[in-house]
């Protein structure tokens, strides 16, 4: 079977840093599924690459920073009082909340990147935003959506739940 729209894809990958030779970002062994067509459950640039494609194939896609992650936004690393975090805080620690001077209620991940006795400095960029990368994947499944997923827009496992 081809991979084409309402398709479940199963596959490994591994995502490299394209501006550092070797350098790899992450990795899987056990194979990731998403809903191919248009359900935003991979990066738009590699699911045109893996359309047509089937069991076995190999692709590999490099993605600027606009495809990927996103630019580096320096307006998202904020500097907040000591007191308005746990006594236990620490560098890596994430945390959910909004932008300052946003209007919005979407809530973005926060992580904390310097803490020091009177101050927390968060960042609320992806920790790959403004790289570009390589992703790189092989095709270990794929097979046609059930009605449930096409309903709900995304893969669920064999027992019927919900993978997100």
């Amino acid at each position: 079977m081809k991979i084409a729209k309402n398709t479940v894809v199963s596959l490994r990958y591994e995502l490299r840093n394209a501006e550092v030779a070797g350098e790899v970002l992450e990795s899987v062994e056990d194979p990731i599924s998403y809903l191919h067509g248009g359900y935003d459950g991979i990066f738009p640039l590699v699911e045109e690459a893996l359309h047509g494609k089937s069991v076995g194939d190999k692709v590999s896609v490099t993605l600027q920073p606009d495809d990927a992650f996103g630019e580096y936004e320096h307006e998202l690393v904020e500097v907040e009082a000591r007191s308005s975090f746990p006594e236990d805080v620490a560098v890596g620690m994430q945390f959910e909340g909004a932008p300052e001077e946003s209007d919005d209620e979407d809530f973005i991940l926060y992580t904390v990147v310097e803490v020091g006795d009177d101050e927390v400095t968060v960042d609320g960029n992806h920790p790959l935003a403004g790289k570009t990368v390589t992703f790189d994947c092989t095709v270990t499944g794929v097979r046609a959506a059930t009605e449930e997923e096409l309903e709900h827009g995304h893969v669920h496992d064999e027992a019927g739940g919900h993978l997100h």
